[in-house]
């Protein structure tokens, strides 16, 4: 693991939002994101991670994607970026997620589109949802990973200890008052 974060930050108000939209896509799209097997899914995360440059989730899902039959040498080149190496029948979902996590979310609705085409109405949800939750785990971790630095002496000046806490921690309210947000959504 790399000594200090270089990642994407996310602000709170930012990270609240990536929250509300992995728990929509999770609670939305549940069958559909069952569509990606695991090893492209693992794939798709990557492609967001290494965007975002969060080294815990970038730790977990290459290690998954070896178990599923990724090479080394394909999940490195994923990792710098290189989607050469990746399978044809793949590279449009991981262009659209690096594109995604690039703008935070703001896609351009003519790369979902295309994602569409490429995979169907059912499978490109699920896809856009495995986006959405990883963003969510980048966002935490990245914050994690600052709020560990900070307690080692290595502060990040882009950063601030509070929104390094309220991202990090505050998971643990933001994510079910998101849940309990959807759920009322849902049922009305």
């Amino acid at each position: 693991m790399q000594d200090v974060y270089t990642g994407k930050i996310f602000g709170i108000r930012e990270f609240v939002r990536i929250v509300d939209k992995a728990v929509a896509g999770m609670m939305s799209y549940g069958k559909e994101i069952k569509l990606v097997d695991k090893n492209f899914r693992s794939l798709i995360m990557l492609a967001v991670t290494q965007v975002n440059g969060c080294q815990y989730c970038s730790y977990v899902h290459t290690k998954q994607a070896l178990k599923s039959g990724s090479s080394e040498e394909d999940l490195a080149q994923l990792m710098e970026g290189d989607l050469a190496a990746a399978d044809s029948s793949q590279r449009m979902a991981l262009l659209f997620a690096q594109h995604y996590a690039d703008t935070s979310g703001s896609y351009d609705a003519q790369a979902y589109e295309r994602l569409v085409e490429s995979y169907g109405k059912d499978q490109a949800a699920g896809i856009l949802a495995s986006i959405k939750m990883i963003m969510m785990g980048n966002a935490n971790g990245g914050a994690m990973s600052l709020f560990i630095d900070r307690l080692h002496g290595k502060r990040n000046k882009d950063s601030s200890l509070g929104t390094e806490l309220v991202v990090f921690l505050g998971i643990l309210v933001i994510l079910p008052a998101a849940f309990l947000k959807n759920l009322i959504i849902r049922s009305s």
